[in-house]
Order: C-alpha cells, then structure tokens, then sequence
C-alpha cells in the first residue's frame, strides 16, 4: 500500500469549467516534490465542468453532486475523503505562484498550534485583495459602511477589518483567512469539525476559524505564499438575484450567512443590532440621495433595506438556514 499523500487540496466548483482548467494544470505545474492528491467537488455545473476534469485529468478524484450543495457542504464531502496529513482548500479561480505550496509546508511545521494558514491574494492587476481579517463585529461593520475604513486604510484603527494599515512582510497571527487559500492542519480540522452546513456561501470559513480559535487553535497569514485569485467567479454564474457593488458577492446569500454568524456567535441582539445597523446606514443614505436628485443611488439603498428585512424573516433572525439550495 502507498504512503498517503502530504497535502489533499479540495477545490469546490460550480460552473468554473475554463478557469478550473487552468487552476488544476497550475496546481500540477507548481506542487514539485509534494506529494499530493486532488479532490474536486462539482456542485451540479451546467458547463461540464465535471466531464472536462473526468477527461482531461483522470488522476483527480471527482464528486459530482446532482444539486448545488453550496460551498460549506460541498467541501465537507471532500472532507470525509482527504488522506493527507493536510488539506488545502482551493477555488477554481486562484491559481498558485511558484512556491506556494512548499512554504505553506514550511511554516506549518513551524509551530504544532498552527491549524490554519493563508497566503496573499492577488487580483488579476496584481492588486491585493483582504487576505488577513479581523472578525466581524458591530464597529469593523460600522467602519466598513461608512466607508471610512477605504478613506484611511493606513490607520490601524479605521483599517483594522482588512489590516491595510499592514505593508510588513512577516507572517502574522490573525482571527481568519478567506477560503480562496486555506492550508489546514488535518488532526486540527477532524478536532474541532468541518464546516457549518447551515452557511450556504459566505461567512463559513469566518465561522469555523472561529472555531478554531477557540479550541485553542492559531490562525496565521503568511505573505511569501502568494495566489492569483479572480474572485467571485461561481457566483457570477448566478440568475436572478442581487449583486453587491462590487459584483461579486451575492447580497442576500451575503446577508442571511451574516445573520446566521451573528446569532450563532453573538446571540439575537447582536444580530438584530447588526441588521439595523446596515438598515439605518442605507435608510440615510437613500433620503440623502434623492435630496440630492440621485434617484439611483437611493433605490439601490431602499433595495438593501428590503433585502434585509427579507433576509431576517427567511433565517427566523439568524436561527435557521433557508433549504437548500439557495
């Protein structure tokens, strides 16, 4: 019987076919003496993207699903598979820059507390996306909406959320890293859990670093392991339901995990304190517009303050996970 592998890297996709393509040849490009094994999970893609792994790289062991099982528990069926003493969670749309997975390797044999880690992600400019964040609360909330957190990003204080105050280039112990690039320590996930199924998208890596932490776990950023990331591709793929500014994140989906983090962690008054609190931000912000005769800028802000309201009643205040899928 062969050894098992050092690293199981799990990669979700949902109608990624092209850029899922690109990310496994990078993946078998960049691993050099690692060893490894591939796991991806198709969540029901319209795009044959399973069939193009089936045949395009055999050696990946392939799940389909016949429904979109969202990202949380898509991943936990990977999880049930993985043989590595490490898995590594990857999107379909982050690519890894030479030497990623190695120093992944390298720091984690540095410290046994170390459960998780992750790298610096780059957008397709070679910007830098938030890779190392503070989790949510009330303030990071009010800091962000304002956004006085993008008007000072070097201040410690007003940049705290996404650390943009931080232009160092030493590892550093952090609340959570997005999923986009996720090295975990097996023994440490199989200690505290896979993935709280409840999270459909967003929020459930915040909710299980979270976790991680408070089993004693440390949770680090390391900036020498750098991946080209997209972003929000799946997502983009979706019909019918409303996007954020940015264009990449979903604003219910967005809004109903946030409640759903909120009650879990923080109880119903925070949660309810958090809904009112982007409630009350767009509510100003529509009567401000059409003082200011900018009818399109405050229906987008009375569309959020619907979508909140909806977003309440659907999970009972954070208590409960609509079906799936969502």
């Amino acid at each position: 019987m062969s050894n098992p592998p050092t690293v199981s890297v799990v990669i979700v996709s949902f109608n990624t076919r092209e850029i899922l393509r690109q990310c496994l040849q990078r993946l078998y490009e960049e691993t050099g003496a690692v060893t490894f094994e591939t796991i991806v999970v198709d969540n029901a893609s319209r795009d044959a993207s399973a069939d193009m792994v089936a045949q395009d790289f055999p050696q990946v062991r392939l799940i389909r699903s016949d429904t979109n099982l969202g990202f949380a528990a898509a991943n936990n069926l990977a999880f049930r598979e993985v043989t590595g003493e490490y898995v590594l969670l990857l999107n379909p749309d982050a690519m890894l820059e030479r030497g990623s997975l190695q120093s992944s390797l390298l720091h984690m044999s540095e410290s046994p507390k170390l459960g998780m880690g992750g790298g610096c992600l780059l957008g397709r400019e070679g910007e830098k996306q938030p890779s190392a964040r503070m989790f949510p609360s009330l303030l990071n909330e009010f800091l962000v909406l304002s956004g006085l957190a993008a008007k000072f990003p070097d201040s410690r204080f007003f940049g705290r959320f996404d650390r943009t105050w931080d232009r160092g280039t030493q590892p550093v112990k952090v609340d959570w890293v997005p999923g986009a690039y996720a090295f975990i320590r097996r023994r440490a996930l199989e200690e505290v859990g896979y993935f709280d199924e409840r999270f459909f998208l967003y929020y459930e890596e915040v909710d299980l670093c979270r976790r991680f932490r408070d089993a004693g776990w440390e949770i680090w950023y390391w900036p020498d392991v750098v991946v080209r990331h997209t972003g929000g591709e799946s997502s983009k793929t979706v019909k019918n339901v409303e996007f954020s500014s940015s264009g990449s994140q979903l604003t219910l989906w967005r809004m109903r995990s946030e409640l759903l983090y909120y009650r879990k962690h923080h109880g119903l008054v925070i949660a309810k304190a958090a809904s009112l609190l982007e409630q009350t931000w767009h509510r100003v912000r529509a009567w401000r517009a059409e003082r200011r005769g900018n009818e399109n800028k405050a229906r987008d802000s009375r569309r959020i303050v619907e979508l909140q309201d909806r977003a309440w009643q659907e999970t009972t205040g954070g208590l409960v996970s609509p079906p799936r899928p969502w």
